[in-house]
């Protein structure tokens, strides 16, 4: 599994190499589709591999569909067979670019900025587009963003005896600290 995502990481970010690169093994992705009166549907990823060139504005990333850890093991098994299909689709990938970014009017006070890019999950590619506060400090880039995501989008079949228990729009949150490489 770790050669798979090695190896996609390295297409994902093919030329990165002489830009201004800042990189996070460690970004946080989460996602809830949560119904009210029913269990929590809920799951975060500790380990998403993101690179961002800032001369660009260029933002990729990478993660390994069973890193997202759940509440319950059950949950989590359920959403690894039955919804992400973790075995046939093991990883899921994002391209885009923040629009209009310019380094240099990067500071310590956070600026709203949108990212637009591509979304592979399920092995289904969708545009989406994101909201992110962005700023620099100690020689770091933090970003933190949200977006919404529709299983039916990337062709995830939800079985009928619980769609009333899982949310048809699930909010997906990233938060990255990206350090200079």
């Amino acid at each position: 599994m770790k050669k798979i995502i090695l190896i996609s990481a390295s297409l994902l970010f093919t030329g990165y190499a002489s830009a201004q690169k800042y990189s996070s093994k460690t970004g946080k992705v989460t996602f809830e589709a949560s119904v009210p009166l029913f269990e929590d549907v809920y799951a975060q990823d500790d380990n998403n591999l993101v690179v961002f060139n800032s001369d660009t504005g260029e933002i990729a990333s990478v993660s390994a569909v069973k890193n997202f850890h759940f509440k319950t093991k059950l949950m989590e098994e359920h959403f690894n067979e039955s919804y992400a299909e973790t075995a046939k689709y093991p990883k899921t990938t994002f391209k885009g670019k923040i629009i209009s970014f310019d380094k240099t009017k990067l500071t310590a006070s956070p600026q709203k900025y949108t990212i637009q890019g591509s979304l592979n999950f399920h092995g289904v590619d969708k545009a989406i587009a994101s909201t992110a506060t962005v700023y620099a400090k100690d020689g770091k880039i933090y970003m933190q963003g949200n977006f919404i995501a529709r299983p039916a989008d990337y062709k995830v079949t939800i079985p009928k005896m619980v769609t009333k228990k899982i949310a048809e729009s699930i909010n997906v949150e990233y938060n990255y600290i990206l350090i200079k490489q």
